[in-house]
Protein backbone atom coordinates (compact mmCIF):
# COMPACT_ATOMS: atom_id res chain seq x y z
CA UNK A 1 0.00 0.00 0.00
CA UNK A 2 1.39 3.60 -0.86
CA UNK A 3 2.07 6.19 1.62
CA UNK A 4 -1.35 8.75 1.90
CA UNK A 5 1.58 11.58 1.08
CA UNK A 6 3.96 10.31 -1.44
CA UNK A 7 7.25 12.29 -1.33
CA UNK A 8 5.01 14.93 0.73
CA UNK A 9 7.62 17.44 2.55
CA UNK A 10 10.83 16.22 2.27
CA UNK A 11 12.17 19.35 3.82
CA UNK A 12 15.08 19.65 1.76
CA UNK A 13 15.37 23.18 0.03
CA UNK A 14 14.11 26.53 0.84
CA UNK A 15 10.02 27.18 0.66
CA UNK A 16 9.05 24.15 2.12
CA UNK A 17 5.47 24.54 2.80
CA UNK A 18 4.62 23.98 6.37
CA UNK A 19 1.18 22.55 7.62
CA UNK A 20 -0.41 21.13 11.24
CA UNK A 21 0.40 17.62 10.24
CA UNK A 22 4.36 18.83 10.39
CA UNK A 23 4.32 18.46 14.30
CA UNK A 24 5.43 16.56 17.04
CA UNK A 25 3.76 16.49 20.26
CA UNK A 26 4.58 14.22 23.32
CA UNK A 27 1.85 13.70 25.35
CA UNK A 28 2.21 13.03 29.41
CA UNK A 29 5.19 10.67 28.54
CA UNK A 30 7.01 8.41 31.23
CA UNK A 31 9.91 6.04 30.99
CA UNK A 32 11.46 3.61 33.04
CA UNK A 33 14.20 0.96 33.41
CA UNK A 34 13.34 -1.66 35.30
CA UNK A 35 12.17 -0.28 38.96
CA UNK A 36 13.97 3.23 38.07
CA UNK A 37 12.30 5.94 36.67
CA UNK A 38 13.45 7.93 34.11
CA UNK A 39 11.04 10.72 32.65
CA UNK A 40 7.55 11.29 33.77
CA UNK A 41 5.19 13.63 32.53
CA UNK A 42 6.89 15.29 29.80
CA UNK A 43 4.68 17.29 27.48
CA UNK A 44 5.56 19.74 24.99
CA UNK A 45 4.26 20.41 21.39
CA UNK A 46 6.79 22.03 18.32
CA UNK A 47 6.99 21.60 14.72
CA UNK A 48 9.11 21.67 11.71
CA UNK A 49 11.63 24.52 11.43
CA UNK A 50 12.90 25.13 14.86
CA UNK A 51 15.61 24.06 17.32
CA UNK A 52 15.20 22.70 20.81
CA UNK A 53 18.17 22.54 23.45
CA UNK A 54 17.28 19.93 25.47
CA UNK A 55 18.64 20.70 28.77
CA UNK A 56 19.65 19.35 32.20
CA UNK A 57 21.77 18.40 34.82
CA UNK A 58 23.34 14.60 34.18
CA UNK A 59 20.78 11.77 34.71
CA UNK A 60 17.81 14.09 34.01
CA UNK A 61 16.81 12.11 31.33
CA UNK A 62 18.17 13.81 27.97
CA UNK A 63 19.39 10.72 26.49
CA UNK A 64 16.63 8.57 27.80
CA UNK A 65 14.33 11.28 25.76
CA UNK A 66 16.05 11.19 22.69
CA UNK A 67 15.83 7.73 22.28
CA UNK A 68 11.83 7.61 23.21
CA UNK A 69 10.94 10.00 20.65
CA UNK A 70 13.25 7.61 17.93
CA UNK A 71 11.02 5.13 19.25
CA UNK A 72 14.28 3.46 20.42
CA UNK A 73 12.69 2.87 23.71
CA UNK A 74 9.08 2.24 25.28
CA UNK A 75 7.24 4.51 27.52
CA UNK A 76 5.42 3.30 30.62
CA UNK A 77 2.91 5.85 29.95
CA UNK A 78 1.75 8.37 26.98
CA UNK A 79 2.63 8.96 23.41
CA UNK A 80 4.69 10.53 20.69
CA UNK A 81 2.19 11.93 17.99
CA UNK A 82 4.06 12.60 14.59
CA UNK A 83 1.91 14.36 11.61
CA UNK A 84 -0.83 13.50 13.78
CA UNK A 85 -0.26 10.05 14.20
CA UNK A 86 0.86 8.03 17.35
CA UNK A 87 4.89 6.87 16.59
CA UNK A 88 3.88 2.72 17.31
CA UNK A 89 7.08 2.05 14.73
CA UNK A 90 10.49 3.32 13.46
CA UNK A 91 9.38 6.52 10.87
CA UNK A 92 12.59 6.97 8.41
CA UNK A 93 11.30 10.82 8.74
CA UNK A 94 12.68 10.78 12.33
CA UNK A 95 16.83 10.23 12.56
CA UNK A 96 18.67 9.40 16.04
CA UNK A 97 22.34 10.97 15.89
CA UNK A 98 24.05 9.78 19.09
CA UNK A 99 26.87 10.81 21.27
CA UNK A 100 30.05 10.72 19.00
CA UNK A 101 31.83 8.88 22.08
CA UNK A 102 29.42 5.91 21.25
CA UNK A 103 29.88 5.40 17.55
CA UNK A 104 33.10 3.05 17.08
CA UNK A 105 34.99 5.16 14.68
CA UNK A 106 37.13 2.66 14.24
CA UNK A 107 34.63 0.46 12.06
CA UNK A 108 35.93 0.03 8.44
CA UNK A 109 33.68 2.25 6.43
CA UNK A 110 34.13 5.32 4.18
CA UNK A 111 32.33 8.69 4.57
CA UNK A 112 30.27 8.46 1.43
CA UNK A 113 29.40 3.96 2.53
CA UNK A 114 28.19 5.60 5.78
CA UNK A 115 25.78 8.05 4.19
CA UNK A 116 24.68 5.99 1.99
CA UNK A 117 22.89 3.96 5.10
CA UNK A 118 20.43 6.60 5.06
CA UNK A 119 18.88 5.16 2.35
CA UNK A 120 18.08 1.66 4.05
CA UNK A 121 14.89 2.59 5.45
CA UNK A 122 13.46 3.74 2.44
CA UNK A 123 14.78 0.38 0.53
CA UNK A 124 12.92 -1.99 2.67
CA UNK A 125 13.43 -5.08 2.10
CA UNK A 126 12.45 -5.42 -2.08
CA UNK A 127 13.91 -2.36 -3.45
CA UNK A 128 17.36 -2.24 -5.10
CA UNK A 129 19.20 0.41 -4.05
CA UNK A 130 18.71 2.93 -7.42
CA UNK A 131 19.73 6.22 -9.45
CA UNK A 132 17.31 8.09 -7.19
CA UNK A 133 19.00 6.97 -4.13
CA UNK A 134 22.72 7.43 -5.43
CA UNK A 135 21.52 11.28 -6.23
CA UNK A 136 19.98 11.54 -2.89
CA UNK A 137 23.26 10.20 -0.91
CA UNK A 138 25.23 13.01 -3.86
CA UNK A 139 23.06 15.69 -2.46
CA UNK A 140 23.86 14.68 0.77
CA UNK A 141 27.09 14.78 0.50
CA UNK A 142 27.46 18.06 -0.87
CA UNK A 143 24.61 19.67 1.44
CA UNK A 144 27.50 18.80 4.32
CA UNK A 145 30.26 19.80 2.14
CA UNK A 146 31.51 15.89 2.22
CA UNK A 147 32.24 15.74 -1.50
CA UNK A 148 36.00 15.68 -1.06
CA UNK A 149 36.22 13.05 1.96
CA UNK A 150 33.50 11.17 0.75
CA UNK A 151 36.26 8.09 0.16
CA UNK A 152 37.80 8.86 3.83
CA UNK A 153 37.40 6.49 6.17
CA UNK A 154 35.48 7.47 9.19
CA UNK A 155 38.54 6.84 11.45
CA UNK A 156 40.53 9.74 9.36
CA UNK A 157 37.63 12.75 10.18
CA UNK A 158 38.16 15.09 12.71
CA UNK A 159 35.34 15.93 15.14
CA UNK A 160 33.43 18.04 12.79
CA UNK A 161 33.76 15.89 9.97
CA UNK A 162 32.48 13.53 12.25
CA UNK A 163 28.96 15.13 12.85
CA UNK A 164 28.64 16.81 9.48
CA UNK A 165 28.90 12.83 8.34
CA UNK A 166 26.29 11.77 10.84
CA UNK A 167 24.32 14.85 9.34
CA UNK A 168 24.66 14.11 5.96
CA UNK A 169 22.96 10.16 6.37
CA UNK A 170 19.71 11.87 8.35
CA UNK A 171 19.70 13.90 5.04
CA UNK A 172 19.95 10.73 2.68
CA UNK A 173 17.67 9.27 5.29
CA UNK A 174 15.49 12.56 4.15
CA UNK A 175 14.59 12.80 7.89
CA UNK A 176 12.49 15.77 9.15
CA UNK A 177 13.22 15.23 12.58
CA UNK A 178 16.73 15.28 13.73
CA UNK A 179 17.45 14.27 17.48
CA UNK A 180 21.12 14.98 18.08
CA UNK A 181 22.83 13.60 21.70
CA UNK A 182 25.48 16.44 22.53
CA UNK A 183 26.29 17.78 18.90
CA UNK A 184 28.77 19.78 19.95
CA UNK A 185 30.30 17.82 22.83
CA UNK A 186 34.51 17.61 21.93
CA UNK A 187 34.30 20.38 19.30
CA UNK A 188 36.70 23.20 19.40
CA UNK A 189 35.29 26.59 18.94
CA UNK A 190 35.54 27.03 15.36
CA UNK A 191 33.55 23.70 15.02
CA UNK A 192 30.83 24.55 17.34
CA UNK A 193 30.23 27.72 15.59
CA UNK A 194 30.75 25.91 12.05
CA UNK A 195 27.67 23.37 13.52
CA UNK A 196 25.25 26.24 15.01
CA UNK A 197 25.31 28.01 11.15
CA UNK A 198 24.48 24.24 9.59
CA UNK A 199 21.64 24.10 12.51
CA UNK A 200 20.44 27.22 11.35
CA UNK A 201 20.55 26.33 7.66
CA UNK A 202 18.65 22.94 8.24
CA UNK A 203 15.54 24.48 10.28
CA UNK A 204 15.13 27.30 7.81
CA UNK A 205 14.83 24.56 5.35
CA UNK A 206 12.10 23.14 7.50
CA UNK A 207 13.85 20.91 9.52
CA UNK A 208 12.71 20.26 12.94
CA UNK A 209 16.17 19.40 15.44
CA UNK A 210 16.34 18.58 19.07
CA UNK A 211 19.47 18.22 20.68
CA UNK A 212 20.72 17.59 24.21
CA UNK A 213 22.90 20.51 25.34
CA UNK A 214 25.28 20.95 27.97
CA UNK A 215 27.06 24.35 27.57
CA UNK A 216 24.70 26.89 29.03
CA UNK A 217 26.73 29.90 27.70
CA UNK A 218 25.73 29.64 24.03
CA UNK A 219 22.48 28.34 23.87
CA UNK A 220 20.91 31.47 23.14
CA UNK A 221 23.47 31.71 20.36
CA UNK A 222 22.66 28.46 19.16
CA UNK A 223 18.77 27.14 19.34
CA UNK A 224 15.55 28.71 19.11
CA UNK A 225 13.50 26.97 22.07
CA UNK A 226 14.52 25.22 25.14
CA UNK A 227 13.09 22.73 27.02
CA UNK A 228 14.20 22.03 30.38
CA UNK A 229 14.04 18.40 32.12
CA UNK A 230 15.12 16.89 35.56
CA UNK A 231 13.22 13.40 35.18
CA UNK A 232 10.29 15.67 34.72
CA UNK A 233 9.52 19.11 33.07
CA UNK A 234 10.69 22.20 33.90
CA UNK A 235 9.99 24.67 30.97
CA UNK A 236 9.43 24.30 27.25
CA UNK A 237 9.30 27.13 24.92
CA UNK A 238 10.91 30.07 23.78
CA UNK A 239 15.29 30.92 24.50
CA UNK A 240 14.48 34.49 25.26
CA UNK A 241 11.36 33.36 27.80
CA UNK A 242 12.25 30.21 29.20
CA UNK A 243 16.16 30.35 29.79
CA UNK A 244 15.61 31.98 32.91
CA UNK A 245 17.35 31.90 35.79
CA UNK A 246 14.61 30.90 37.85
CA UNK A 247 14.18 27.57 35.63
CA UNK A 248 17.88 26.99 35.74
CA UNK A 249 18.21 27.06 39.43
CA UNK A 250 14.72 24.73 39.43
CA UNK A 251 16.87 22.22 37.14
CA UNK A 252 20.24 23.00 38.48
CA UNK A 253 20.06 24.01 41.69
CA UNK A 254 22.41 26.80 43.15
Amino acid sequence: MSSPHPKEHVCWGGGCEHSHHHRLEVRDLKVSYREVLALDGIHFATECGRSIALIGPNGAGKSTLLKSLANLLSADQGSVIWRGQPLTRSSHEIAYLPQRGDVDWQFPITVRGLVEMGRYPNLGWWRSYSRHDSEIVERALAAMDLLDLQDRQISALSGGQQQRTFIARALAQEAHVLLLDEPFTGLDKPAQENLSRLFKELTAEGRLLIASHHDLQTVKGFYDDVLLIKKVQIAFGPVETQFTPENLNAAYGN
